[in-house]
């Protein structure tokens, strides 16, 4: 486990497809975590703590899925800006 301390606001944006899920890109991350692939990240969305993953699009930014009731208890839905502070990257 790798400690971080990133910080970054980003939209709520919902996958058109049936049963898509809610997400939020990261462009730099592809960068940041030099890789393309999966990775495991623990921290906070508006001060509220999560665990997720960041899945790799293809084109050198991953997306961060925000589950349905971390969105309730941040009040926050598709469209809104949400303030992300990543803290772990997990095993």
């Amino acid at each position: 486990m790798d400690k971080l301390d990133i910080t970054f606001k980003a939209i709520l944006e919902k996958s058109n497809n049936k049963g898509g899920w809610t997400y939020v890109i990261w462009p730099g991350s592809t960068a940041y975590f030099k890789t393309k692939g999966l990775v495991k990240i623990a921290g906070t969305v508006n001060n509220e703590p999560f665990k997720s993953s960041f899945m790799a699009l293809g084109d050198g930014r991953h997306k961060l899925s925000i589950k349905r009731d971390l969105r309730k208890k941040i009040k926050k839905d598709v469209g809104d800006v949400i303030l992300i502070h990543l803290l772990e990257r997990l095993a």
